[in-house]
């Protein structure tokens, strides 16, 4: 092939790449690099393909040959540091950001990013000390304060915490609601006013933070709750509530609206840490109650486990923190253990195609929302989960739950220890190094065969 036509292979691919035509991309990156293997810019340039396509191992691979190609390339430096990053290797990809920054400072990303990793190390701490300086140095970056507001979460500094973390209505992931009433602001009383509270985030956050609703109320506050319908039903009757539902009227008579994730600045003040409140009752309906013994009934002399693996799919840190349905089936040889699966998503396909629904007895394709699921939870003796919305209404129900855990966990399981105060019914599992399933699940299968001796 000719000079030139190589060169336009390599226009072509990279004009795919940037068109978002990942599988063009990828053949073209192939078969330039067989030809071309010192073009650092291509190497990176597949690196990062490999990222956004989920192949974060075989990224790493290709920033490393670019880096062996042009050590001191920005553009290398950075790409490179962002899959060290995704992968847990933190040590090393603050040692890449730092080179970055001596060569431009301009990239305050990497600062971020900086604090980012330490916080994926557990040092809080540190995260906080570092990037606090560079909020007040660059006020206006946006993502520093939100990696600030993470670190000072996982130090358990929760009235700061969530004070830091309204920088999140100035990034592009988030938009202010449309309403004729104003949003409440730090500070302005709310008693004898009516708060209209709206979700925010996951199912999972709504579980959480739905503990601070009943406090508000007993500020003095009259509360009307917009829920997402699939936890609609779980939600009704919680105490404090003066109505709730799946959309507000702009008619309706309130003063003030908040966001979910506002809540906690009502009740913790700015330099509080503070206990954390018990978790949210939730109600299950007496169909759910009767649907969920129908599916269980045959079982009633097993150990009953119930197992979910994946939250939700279009999340994009779920590739880390959930596993295949295959990880649960050594425990389905524990004597005496009957495993329910309590998943429902675009992952059933494979667990339904491999046999392994014989295995494990799938409950939740048919579930109509959450309260089915939580009727489910509540036939179970043990939830064992990854860390998604399941495992919050498991520990807000108060039955026993483990959770299985990738290496930076979510701020409520922290990086270390076997419990969190935000759910006492709850025990955690850890990968004992980045990527590695197997020690989490080799810790929980001992601890399965305890639990079920202990039941005779």
């Amino acid at each position: 092939m000719a000079t030139e036509t190589w060169a336009e292979l390599r226009i072509k691919s990279v004009n795919a790449h940037k068109a978002g035509r990942h599988n063009e991309a990828l053949q073209g990156y192939t078969r330039f690099l067989q030809q071309h293997p010192s073009d650092a810019g291509i190497w990176t340039n597949l690196g990062a393909l490999y990222r956004v396509m989920g192949r974060h191992e075989m990224g790493r691979t290709a920033q490393l040959r670019a880096y062996a190609v042009a050590p001191d390339d920005i553009g290398v430096l950075n790409n490179y540091a962002n899959i060290l990053s995704d992968i847990g290797d933190y040590e090393h990809s603050i040692e890449l950001r730092k080179k970055s920054l001596k060569s431009d400072p301009s990239h305050l990303m990497h600062h971020a990013m900086i604090g980012r990793c330490l916080r994926g190390m557990g040092r809080y701490q540190d995260a906080v000390d570092y990037l606090v300086p560079m909020v007040e140095a660059y006020p206006e970056e946006t993502e520093i304060k939100l990696q600030l507001a993470f670190a000072q979460l996982g130090a358990g500094q929760y009235g700061a915490a969530f004070r830091t973390y309204d920088a999140r209505w100035n990034s592009e992931e988030l938009d202010q609601p449309d309403l004729p009433f104003p949003k409440w602001e730090d500070g302005v009383p709310i008693e004898g006013k009516t708060l209209l509270i709206l979700p925010e985030q996951g199912f999972g956050d709504m579980v959480l933070l739905a503990r601070f609703i009943p406090i508000i109320a007993g500020m003095g506050a009259r509360i009307r709750l917009v829920v997402k319908k699939p936890l609609l039903r779980l939600f009704e009757g919680m105490s404090g509530v003066d109505w709730i539902g799946p959309a507000a009227s702009k008619d309706e008579p309130i003063d003030m609206w908040l966001s979910l994730m506002d809540m906690p600045k009502l009740v913790y003040r700015p330099k509080e840490s503070g206990a954390v409140p018990p978790p949210a009752k939730l109600t299950i309906p007496p169909d759910s109650i009767e649907r969920a013994k129908s599916l269980t009934a045959k079982h009633s002399d097993m150990f009953k486990v119930g197992v979910v693996w994946s939250g939700s799919a279009t999340y994009k840190g779920n590739t880390f923190r959930s596993f295949t349905h295959r990880e649960f089936l050594p425990m389905a040889n524990t004597p005496n253990v009957q495993l329910f699966s309590l998943y429902k998503g675009p992952f059933l396909e494979a667990f339904h195609k491999d046999g392994s629904a014989a295995l494990i007895i799938d409950t939740a394709s048919t579930d109509r929302d959450f309260a089915d699921c939580a009727a489910t939870m509540k036939e179970m003796d043990l939830i064992i989960t990854s860390d998604t919305a399941t495992a919050h209404i498991a520990g807000s129900l108060g039955v026993p739950v483990w959770v299985m855990l990738h290496w930076d966990a979510f701020w409520v399981y922290r990086h270390k220890g076997e419990t969190t105060p935000w759910y006492p019914s709850m025990r955690l599992f850890r990968q004992a190094k980045p990527q590695d399933w197997s020690s989490a699940f080799d810790a929980a299968n001992k601890a399965l065969e305890k639990e079920v001796s202990k039941h005779g």
